[in-house]
């Protein structure tokens, strides 16, 4: 792709609609080969955007989940220990007890037996996108672990030696900003920050998505969500939440939001009660 109206473009054919900032962003981590960090409230497209990259370049797409006490071992690669003792006592019984311990020990050290991670597939099968998802629920030291290895798209098993990439991953991080990434790991990415879609956006992102939704409840659900974003909520709703709002309101053959049939159907899209109270007691349900 060779500009970001073309990123955009292909971007768009898979059903994620960018608006510019989002396709030069996802343009210059391609052209320049640089991880892209990704920041912004739940529900704004982070994790939607490497699964739509990874479709519009026909490519494979590799996710890391973080989580809290994520380790290498869990994100890079691990040893089948049950397989390796199978197939060591398969040595010994076919040896007749005169098993040469160095070619046995060399054996145990293949890829047969290694458990490749998000990681490392993606440094053995790049091109393709690795998704870093919600990198602040991780902690310090995996954070400094993975700068290493996206600074130099390779690891070096002692067992086995090195893996490097013939041609570096698009690697998208992901983080709703539980806490702040260090300064080092943003330093090695290009950064953008996703805000939720404005209405008309997202009115377009749902007749998109549910191609037979009445134009006039989907302009009167964004509409509804846009108000809510502008109170204090606990859990602002993001573009999933108005999908599945859209979709219960559908169910129910709503084809015009009303005020009842609104505060009936809050649990599709608040998931907390004193955002639902708050909701109901402003007046914003009102079309």
């Amino acid at each position: 792709m060779k500009s970001p109206a073309e990123v955009a473009a292909a971007l768009d054919e898979t059903g994620y609609l960018p608006d510019d900032g989002i396709a030069t962003a996802a343009f210059l981590a391609m052209r320049m080969r640089r991880p892209l960090l990704t920041e912004g409230e739940p529900g704004t497209g982070k994790t939607a955007l490497a699964q739509a990259l990874a479709s519009a370049l026909g490519v494979n797409l590799i996710r890391l989940q973080c989580h809290e006490g994520i380790d290498a071992a869990q994100a890079l690669y691990d040893w089948d220990f049950p397989r390796q003792l199978l197939h060591l006592r398969t040595l010994e019984a076919a040896s007749g007890g005169e098993l040469d311990a160095d070619a046995a020990e060399s054996s145990l050290y293949t890829p047969r037996f290694l458990l490749a991670r998000p990681l490392l597939r993606a440094l053995q099968e790049a091109p393709c996108v690795l998704l870093v998802d919600e990198i602040d629920r991780a902690d310090d030291e995996f954070e400094a672990f993975l700068l290493e290895v996206l600074s130099e798209y390779a690891v070096s098993i002692p067992e086995y030696g090195e893996v490097r990439a013939e041609e570096p991953p698009i690697v998208i991080l992901t983080s709703n900003r539980t806490r702040e990434v260090h300064d080092a790991l943003k330093r090695r990415c290009l950064y953008h920050w996703l805000e939720h879609p404005g209405l008309e956006r997202e009115v377009a992102i749902l007749r998109r998505r549910l191609p037979g939704v009445d134009t006039r409840l989907a302009e009167q659900v964004a509409a509804a969500l846009q108000r809510m974003r502008q109170m204090e909520l606990l859990k602002p709703p993001g573009v999933a939440e108005a999908i599945d709002w859209t979709q219960a309101l559908q169910a129910l053959g709503t084809a015009s939001l009303d005020t009842e049939t609104a505060a009936t159907t809050l649990g599709a899209v608040l998931k907390y009660r004193e955002d639902a109270e708050r909701v109901r007691s402003a007046g914003v349900l009102t079309p």
